[in-house]
Parts: C-alpha cells; structure tokens; sequence
C-alpha cells in the first residue's frame, strides 16, 4: 500500500504521524517532532491534525 493512511501498528494518539512518515520515507518519531514544533508556530496546525484523523483512512 503506498496511499496515505494510518498504520495499526506504530500509532501513538491517531496514527497520523506515523501514516505521513510512512508514505513520506521518514521516521515517525521525525514527523511527531516537527508536529510538536510547529504547534509553537502561530497558525492552524493542530485543526490540521484533527482533519487528517478524520480523513485519513486507517489501514
């Protein structure tokens, strides 16, 4: 599967972070950090991740 998704295995809240760095070659842990960066960021990143669960399909 090559899609975008979330993994059953590896997920911490929802698995998005991990789904993103599965289609992207990164580790999960790299897009969970820059996740938890970029929410000190002024801008709308954490209603993002809720539309990306909701989207997402899970595997």
């Amino acid at each position: 599967m090559n899609g975008l998704y979330r993994p059953r295995q590896g997920r911490v809240i929802a698995g998005v972070c991990a789904g993103l760095g599965r289609r992207y070659g990164l580790a999960p842990w790299t897009v969970r950090l820059l996740a938890i960066l970029s929410c000190l960021l002024p801008g709308p990143q954490f209603v993002i991740y809720l539309i990306l669960w909701i989207m997402m399909p899970s595997e």
